[in-house]
């Protein structure tokens, strides 16, 4: 017994180990980044070093300025001092929390379908594309966008063949991290993680603080330079020139604002129209109405003070390791979801033998057809009379068929020949396993095993 439960606990796994998706996984599954995280550590380096170098500055001023002579004794110096000392340690903090709160969270990862969608499912749709999905289902025909109605507006949602999954409204796959994500705006390299409905608050404020961040010591940099002018000959070039830092620091953020106060502009203009930055580069609402507009005050009120949607994944929940391969595995193969007749010309996705009154055998409707290989290609031909082609592997048996017509014999593997009107022809050939008919007649010609 104890043997036995090892094997089981063996074959389980954590889900963040079975994870389908590009992610990178820490602390157990409990963070979850995106395949570029490293690009995280250099918008850190981005952020800390000039707010470092700010502070390192005000800290020799208050040093050096502690204790100033004058008149009345000693004072200290008034424009880089204590309160702008905290100030900026708290603005660099919160940047930082945001950064790593937009980069480590689960933005909205829709969860994937082990199987295709039923064909009763994606008929029901109001209105379905004629355009047909045949990638990884050659052999299931799927609509590949059908509309859902959306706040009495009809939108179209696509069907994502590597999720096998209709995706929900705003949702779009991340060819970077390979998930669907609810809400998808973009995905951020800065960030290392892609920006969705579950973290698009704390991208917001991220920026923002970045913005805020950038402006404060931007300002506070100028105003000392202009503060020490008075101790240099009332000369602005002198004063740069004592104060390099602080000159540093002001090319510095002015090249960095245009960045990230630009892209808050850009997203307080997509967060008052309810949009995302997918949609908008697509002039997705451009000649049409946006179903999800609410209002410029109902707008942000969404994003910043409604509730944040739970995930749908636990990535530290335990999963079988052979389901998990089962699952990961797309079949080719038909699905057994139209009846035996339909199957007959399933590539086509036409009932044909339906069509030209095919008397078809009672061993060909038997038959598995669920075995039939990907790679076996079927054709009509039009040659006076429509025939329909079919391709069986060879490992395909019916031991309640038995021959009625003569059949050579002398070596495994013989066909039997079929007879039409007294003439006989053979129409069979054995390639690799598979037996290949030419034409069909009154009487199916099979492998004998």
């Amino acid at each position: 017994m104890a043997i036995s439960e090892q094997k089981d606990e063996s074959k389980k796994l954590r889900l963040y180990q079975a994870w389908k998706g590009n992610n990178i996984f820490f602390c157990g599954g409990r963070l979850i980044f995106g395949p570029d995280v490293a690009s995280l550590s250099l918008s850190t380096l981005l952020i800390v070093v000039p707010a470092i170098t700010f502070c390192c500055q005000i800290i020799t001023k208050i040093h050096n300025h502690e204790k100033k002579p004058n008149s009345e004794g000693y004072v200290h110096d008034p424009i880089l001092g204590i309160p702008v000392l905290i100030l900026t340690l708290l603005i660099t903090v919160s940047d930082l929390y945001f950064l790593f709160m937009t980069s480590s969270k689960d933005p909205g990862i829709v969860q994937r379908s082990t199987w295709p969608p039923e064909e009763d499912e994606a008929f029901n749709a109001p209105t379905a594309s004629m355009e047909w999905i045949s990638g990884r289902t050659p052999h299931l025909k799927l609509p590949r966008t059908k509309d859902v109605i959306v706040n009495g507006f009809a939108v179209k949602v696509k069907y994502c063949e590597t999720c096998m999954l209709y995706r929900p409204p705003r949702a779009s796959h991340c060819s970077v991290c390979n998930n669907c994500v609810k809400k998808f705006d973009h995905h951020c390299p800065w960030v290392g993680q892609c920006i969705g409905l579950r973290n698009y608050r704390f991208f917001c404020l991220f920026i923002s603080t970045s913005t805020f961040l950038c402006i404060y010591i931007f300002f506070f940099s100028w105003l000392n330079i202009i503060t020490e002018k008075k101790h240099h000959s009332n000369l602005i070039w002198k004063s740069m020139k004592h104060e390099v830092i602080s000159l540093i620091l002001i090319v510095y953020i002015f090249i960095v604002v245009w960045f990230v106060g630009g892209l808050t502009i850009f997203h307080c203009y997509l967060m008052s129209t309810n949009q995302t930055t997918y949609e908008n580069f697509r002039y997705r609402y451009d000649k049409k109405d946006n179903p999800y507009n609410k209002g410029f005050w109902r707008n942000f009120k969404e994003v910043f003070f409604s509730k944040i949607p739970p995930s749908e994944h636990n990535f530290r929940s335990w999963v079988d390791a052979e389901a998990v391969e089962v699952g990961s595995y797309t079949p080719n193969i038909s699905m057994n979801l139209i009846s035996t007749k339909e199957k007959i010309d399933i590539e086509m996705g036409i009932k044909l033998a339906t069509e030209v009154n095919l008397n078809i055998p009672s061993i060909l409707q038997n038959l598995d057809y669920s075995s039939i290989e990907d790679n076996v290609d079927v054709k009509v031909r039009h040659d006076g009379h429509v025939f329909d082609p079919y391709d069986f592997p060879a490992s395909q048996k019916n031991d309640s068929y038995s021959p009625r017509d003569s059949v050579s014999k002398g070596y495994e593997g013989q066909h039997e020949v079929c007879r039409n009107e007294g003439v006989a022809k053979q129409v069979a050939q054995t390639v690799e396993n598979v037996i290949a008919i030419d034409q069909i007649c009154p009487t199916v010609v099979l492998p004998l095993q």
